[in-house]
């Protein structure tokens, strides 16, 4: 039997057999409930997307050039104002206690170690203000609209007062149906795991459907959010607002028109949709559309530096790093976090090194052979 979450993050201690970013992936198996993993690990569907988020990277190859300097090297970026020390961000995931009981919060104290961005989610396990006390100086929210506005708008207002500096909007999650895969397992959410950002919001009443009226387009889709609700957000928050979801360059002129700060090309991890297109296959028709200029984020699939270049050379300024981060929890807590974003910042300046790109700047796509 696997031993529970508490038990094996308690050490909080890299193992020795840790020797580069992915391993965090198959130690999780034995950190983490069975049920739980399968919930964590698990896709939509059939898996589809979830696979092809994988098999999009293994797509690329690097092409290198010879005889370049990179001695003056670096891995800085700039988004919305800030300069960033490397482009590795820990993209919103919920219930973190299900891989280590201090959840969010030990999170947090790994990504600010590495001076990473860590994005906390609405549906976290831990508070939205406790994350940021443990967070580091760049944090962001991420927002799911409630039913109500008011309760929206309180999210916001917290946001702003516990000091993160721009809001995500997720967008592509309208459904949140259980995976195939955690249902198989028998997951079932534990009582001491909940969305506690939302506790103090009342619970809105069922939706009551008349004879014929399906459960989906008249039941949870009501509570969709709609361009209308995103140009509210927008009027009222002091924070910039990035969108996450993005698979299509018509969308995503659209957004940028409307006023949004940056986007995230995103399929939610194969979590959302089953059978739309790896994010990293959608991500060049989105930044021929929104020019070089606009800042463009990428989630879903990234197990290693190299796909962080290979993101980078496809239109991302800065990637997402989902499934890695909790796994990395679950096996070390803080330690196994800042390890993790260590070992991916390294392997892709390894990447960098040898294929001749001193900067961020200087990997393009004419840098990948397919």
């Amino acid at each position: 039997m696997n031993a529970t979450p508490q038990a094996r993050s308690a050490a909080n201690r890299i193992p020795t057999d840790i020797h580069c970013a992915q391993d965090y992936e198959a130690r999780a198996r034995e950190a983490i409930a069975w049920p739980s993993h399968e919930y964590i690990a698990g896709g939509s569907g059939s898996e589809a997307t979830l696979r092809a988020n994988l098999a999009a990277f293994a797509h690329h190859s690097i092409l290198p050039r010879l005889l370049r300097d990179t001695t003056a090297g670096h891995t800085r970026v700039e988004l919305l104002g800030r300069s960033l020390p490397h482009p590795v961000l820990l993209a919103p995931v919920a219930f973190q206690k299900l891989a280590h009981p201090a959840g969010e919060v030990e999170t947090a104290r790994g990504a600010a170690a590495m001076d990473a961005c860590m994005v906390c989610s609405t549906l976290s396990s831990c508070s939205l203000e406790d994350v940021a006390h443990s967070a580091g100086h760049d944090k962001w929210f991420q927002l799911y609209f409630q039913p109500a506005r008011a309760a929206t708008l309180d999210l916001v207002r917290r946001a702003e007062a516990a000091g993160y500096t721009a809001l995500v909007v997720t967008l592509d999650a309208s459904i949140q149906a259980p995976s195939i895969r955690s249902l198989r397992a028998g997951f079932q959410m534990p009582p001491d795991v909940r969305p506690v950002n939302l506790a103090a919001y009342p619970v809105p009443p069922q939706v009551s459907l008349e004879p014929g009226q399906s459960i989906i387009f008249q039941g949870m889709m009501t509570e969709a959010p709609t361009w209308k609700d995103l140009a509210w957000l927008i009027e009222h928050s002091t924070l910039p607002v990035i969108v996450k979801g993005v698979l299509h360059p018509d969308d995503a002129l659209a957004l940028r028109a409307l006023g949004v700060a940056a986007q995230i090309v995103s399929n939610h991890g194969g979590r959302s949709l089953d059978g739309v297109p790896a994010s990293l296959r959608a991500l060049p028709a989105i930044r021929a559309a929104l020019g070089n200029s606009y800042p463009l984020l990428l989630d879903s699939g990234i197990r290693s530096g190299g796909d962080i270049f290979k993101a980078l050379a496809l239109g991302a300024d800065a990637v997402l790093i989902g499934r890695l981060q909790v796994h990395a929890l679950s096996v070390a807590g803080a330690l196994g976090v800042a390890h993790m974003i260590k070992m991916l910042r390294e392997e892709l300046e390894v990447c960098m090194a040898l294929s001749g790109c001193p900067t961020l700047a200087d990997i393009g796509p004419e840098i990948l052979f397919d």
